[in-house]
């Protein structure tokens, strides 16, 4: 297919108090709008985000570069470049890049993949982790960040290996396992700091080990929401993915992410809008609504 990124730039930044973020456009993927939106009906979501000729919307694959003082931080990384054409297919997925266009961004931004110090994985499905391995030109299996030290929720790479019929479509082990054999990964239980200015809180729901990532610095706060609220169109509380396991639990997870938000002014980072990188709540609205502008 056709490589389409929908006019987005490689990269795009801002700053949270004082540290520099950048938001890292590793190209874009076509899922089906029922499965986005779950119960919502058609007639309300297509509003938001009009669907293709095979009832799929675009979504961005946002990866995030955090500057923080003691690390470069990379948040997910993408598809990667090990799918086939069929696979790409289904999933529209245009990445292309040297190798893929997470590494393109990465550049973009004023770095080198191996200045990278920290992947963060948000969860392991493959539009999150499918670009912490990479296939070279000989077709071997390699980590695409091997000087940089893996984090995942334990529980996440547990239930990631069991493998069952529900989730195994979305967990590649190639994705993560060859972290693995690397002795990589430094797993966290539960909220955690990973480096000065950089946590993680479990966001569950989606799966049972999701997590979400803080920046706090300067008395500003940013929220890097990956699947317990992938666009702004999901911000209303019922407006949950029918992808997610833990439907009722994503709720309760937004509601309090929200009710944090609202009051300490958070800047939410979303992973899959196609349009907005970002943006924080309007103290004025009941329902969850982005400030104009």
């Amino acid at each position: 297919m056709t490589d389409s990124f929908e006019g987005l730039p490689l990269s795009r930044s801002t700053a949270v108090g004082s540290i520099r973020i950048h938001g890292i456009e590793a190209g874009v993927q076509l899922l089906d709008g029922g499965a986005m939106f779950g119960v919502v009906p058609k007639p309300l979501w297509e509003r938001r985000i009009p669907a293709d000729s095979r009832n799929r919307i675009p979504l961005a694959l946002r990866c995030l570069l955090i500057e923080a003082p003691e690390a470069l931080v990379l948040v997910d990384t993408g598809v990667g470049n090990k799918s086939d054409e069929k696979f790409r297919d289904i999933y529209g997925i245009s990445n292309s890049g040297d190798p893929t266009r997470l590494e393109d961004g990465i550049r973009h931004a004023g770095f080198e993949p191996v200045d990278v110090d920290i992947v963060l994985n948000t969860h392991l499905h493959f539009d999150h982790a499918g670009g912490n391995t990479f296939l070279d030109e000989d077709g071997e299996l390699h980590v695409s960040f091997p000087g940089a030290r893996h984090v995942v929720q334990k529980g996440e790479l547990d239930f990631a290996r069991s493998r069952n019929e529900r989730i195994r479509a979305s967990y590649i082990p190639d994705n993560f396992e060859p972290v693995t054999h690397s002795g990589l990964w430094d797993l966290v239980e539960g909220a955690a700091e990973i480096t000065k200015g950089v946590s993680v809180v479990p966001t569950p729901g989606h799966t049972p080990f999701h997590q979400s990532v803080m920046i706090e610095s300067d008395g500003d706060v940013a929220c890097y929401l990956a699947d317990v609220c992938p666009t702004s169109a999901h911000l209303p509380l019922p407006w949950i993915m029918g992808y997610d396991l833990e439907p009722l639990v994503t709720l309760e997870s937004k509601r309090g992410l929200w009710q944090r938000a609202r009051a300490e002014d958070w800047l939410l980072i979303f992973e899959h809008d196609p349009r907005t990188p970002w943006g924080r709540l309007d103290p004025a609205e009941t329902a969850p609504k982005l400030v104009a502008g």
